[in-house]
């Protein structure tokens, strides 16, 4: 059982080349069964001879007889029992490439995020790099009362107190007291930081000031020691670590310029159908297109660069032309991934001599999805314009280019972007892989009888505390209702899901770090290790 449906995540967990190898292999074509045929006894009866065993096929392949052409060579049949089963599908699709795209150094600042470090971030020096002062007030030395001392005996040119930025140049001698802001040095000699509010000052008879404070000034007190957060040296954030704006703040107060990051994958869009409307109402039987503004904010948030949504005609020439010559790693189509009469996608991939890596899916909605690589790991060479862009393309033999088929039905594209597309683009970007998440279930869940569904769900808290998620209704292969108001999609298996079952989440990019396991990864912070 695999993890994704294991109760609690103890399944077997597949090796990459296992999953992509298994997704690959169709499954034999299954016969009809025969009716048995009435007799003299009567149907099936007993007294009937058996059946002869059936005897090779003249066409049958002996060991020493050529293997039968690849599935991914051949015009693609349609057949539910060569689906792949869905845990099998998002790793093939995870282990369709062998691993990130190249890294390279990225200033601090808007560019650097969505990347992911490509190695681990260290300290360049120690945090706070000397004794700073936590609170304003006073920094004292030895116990009270404290005589106040004059700003510019430390520091010459403070005239207000040790202010942040400032350097003491010589130690507070024992007895004194001197203002000080948040975030100063603190001088050498001082052994705490007594805040404003809790000193007292007074008028002593020499003129000076004295400074007294009814509950002392423990030594240390308000005081960041140097090295508090880190050391020289130390792991900050493991490689995989997607760079966000505390990223790039920690980054900076570390010591870092620029990050070594991967490269971003870069995903184009293509919406196909002729009956979709890009604005107003829809009419005439036309629709409006709901995934072209969908698909790119949602890759974005993945970490994908788009180029697009670009709207294609239902013409299997535009869309081979479209495919062949695009540069970006990840095409993703929408729609015509079955067997209609304008589904032109496994035409298109059969022209370009593409392998099909995953050629449907056992889930709802969504099963007619596919996975193709565009540049064979076969070497075969390709034909026409995809021949032209490859001769022109720099691309290493790595990360070759991919394409993922999207069903037309929003929902059912949402189901194909988190099973296929999001796995591929979270190795091509470096992105860790964590467990599924796993949420009891508030109600039960009809299940289909031989495919996952993906439920969208949303998330609570139940009366004793704890999260439960809710299946929401519209949750149809053509609604979008229901994800809108979604924090993560449930994986109900085949069979279905009872009350108060725990289910494995998929998170949505945008949902609380408490139900999204993608954003809910905790790296471990305590180790050390080498310089990024």
């Amino acid at each position: 059982m695999d993890p994704w449906h294991a109760p609690w995540g103890n399944g077997r967990h597949e090796t990459r080349a296992e999953a992509a190898a298994e997704a690959r292999t169709p499954e034999p074509e299954r016969q009809p069964e025969q009716e048995p045929q009435p007799g003299p006894e009567g149907p099936g009866s007993p007294d009937l001879p058996a059946a002869a065993e059936p005897q090779p096929s003249a066409q049958a392949h002996s060991p020493s007889s050529p293997a039968p052409a690849a599935a991914s060579r051949t015009a693609p049949t349609h057949r539910h029992s060569a689906h792949s089963p869905w845990h099998v599908a998002r790793e093939a699709a995870a282990g369709a490439v062998d691993g990130p795209l190249e890294a390279a150094a990225v200033a601090l600042g808007p560019e650097a995020l969505g990347r992911v470090l490509a190695g681990a971030l260290t300290a360049l020096t120690d945090l706070p790099s000397f004794d700073t002062s936590a609170m304003d007030g006073w920094a004292v030395s030895g116990p009270g009362p404290w005589r106040v001392t004059a700003p510019s005996s430390l520091a010459p040119a403070a005239t207000a107190g040790i202010l942040a930025g400032q350097a003491p140049a010589r130690p507070l001698p024992d007895g004194h007291a001197i203002r000080i802001a948040t975030g100063a040095r603190i001088p050498p000699g001082a052994s705490a930081v007594l805040r404003s509010e809790h000193g007292e000052t007074v008028q002593a008879a020499d003129g000076g000031v004295l400074l007294s404070a009814p509950g002392g000034a423990p030594p240390g007190q308000d005081i960041r020691p140097r090295g508090q957060e880190c050391r020289n040296g130390d792991q900050l954030l493991p490689p995989g670590t997607p760079v966000t704006p505390a990223v790039l703040g920690l980054a900076a107060a570390a010591g870092y310029d620029e990050l070594w990051t991967y490269r971003r994958p870069v995903v184009e869009i293509l919406v196909l159908g002729d009956e979709l409307l890009h604005s107003g109402l829809p009419h005439e039987g036309r629709i409006r297109d709901a995934l072209g503004p969908m698909l790119a904010p949602w890759l974005h948030a993945l970490g994908a660069e788009t180029i697009g949504p670009r709207h294609l005609a239902d013409d299997e020439g535009v869309l081979y032309e479209a495919i062949a010559s695009s540069t970006a790693d990840v095409v993703i189509t929408t729609g015509g991934t079955a067997a209609g009469p304008v589904d032109h996608v496994h035409p298109a991939l059969h022209r370009l001599g593409a392998e099909l890596l995953v050629d449907g899916v056992q889930v709802r909605p969504g099963h007619p999805m596919l996975l193709a690589r565009l540049d064979p790991a076969d070497g075969s060479t390709p034909r026409g314009r995809s021949a032209k862009r490859a001769a022109r393309s720099a691309r290493s033999p790595r990360t070759p280019r991919h394409l993922v088929g999207l069903p037309g039905n929003p929902l059912a594209a949402v189901s194909g972007l988190l099973t296929l597309a999001e796995p591929l683009l979270g190795t091509l970007s470096g992105r860790m892989r964590p467990e599924p998440r796993r949420v009891r279930l508030a109600d039960g869940v009809h299940g289909h009888p031989h495919d996952t569904r993906l439920v969208p769900v949303a998330c609570r808290t139940d009366e004793k505390g704890g999260v439960v998620a809710s299946p929401l209704h519209f949750n149809g292969p053509a609604m979008l209702r229901g994800i809108a108001a979604a924090d993560a999609l449930a994986v109900i298996p085949p069979g279905g899901a009872a009350e108060g079952e725990p289910a494995a989440l998929l998170g949505l990019p945008w949902s609380p770090a408490a139900t999204n396991p993608y954003l809910a990864t905790t790296p471990d912070t305590g180790a050390t290790g080498g310089r990024a």
